[in-house]
């Protein structure tokens, strides 16, 4: 074959600095189209974007990227759109959460971004990340802390 063929889906995550509130509900639509925009400008295609005012998440269909190069793109490009379009103290915290999923998933993925509202009302994004964590590593009952300036995720009983 003299050709590559890369079909990597990504379900990528990442909160504001500090966890503020700032992806506004009368901005949200034109910050998505943008970072829409930035990852077709990548090779790749963002299958379905939401959030709450303080996270979004996005489902990405990856070619030959490299995953940290592109969230990198997304952040920087649309804290520069943010700026210029009413939202100056706009920033991205450091680390992400990026998890590969199977075709399979879509579906379900895609009903869990596009439910973020819903979701997030009756449970906070920290009891939802703990959730995700631990039924990807096959963990009950464990409660999970991300170390924010070292990116870990530590576990314990």
């Amino acid at each position: 074959m003299s050709q590559s063929l890369v079909k990597i889906l990504v379900h990528i995550v990442f909160s504001t600095k500090n966890r503020a509130d700032l992806t506004l509900p009368e901005t949200e639509d034109g910050l998505y189209r943008y970072i829409s925009g930035i990852v077709e400008g990548n090779k790749a295609k963002l299958i379905i974007a939401n959030g709450t005012m303080d996270h979004s998440h996005f489902l990405v269909s990856l070619g030959r990227n490299d995953v940290s190069e592109l969230i990198g793109d997304m952040k920087r490009g649309s804290s520069n759109w943010a700026k210029k379009n009413g939202i100056p103290s706009l920033y991205w915290q450091r680390g992400y959460g990026a998890f590969s999923i199977g075709q399979s998933q879509v579906q379900a993925v895609s009903r869990y971004i596009r439910d973020q509202k819903k979701h997030h009302k009756s449970q906070t994004y920290q009891d939802a990340q703990n959730m995700r964590w631990n039924s990807m590593n096959g963990i009950a009952g464990i409660n999970v802390r991300r170390f924010q300036r070292r990116n870990l995720f530590v576990c314990w009983s």
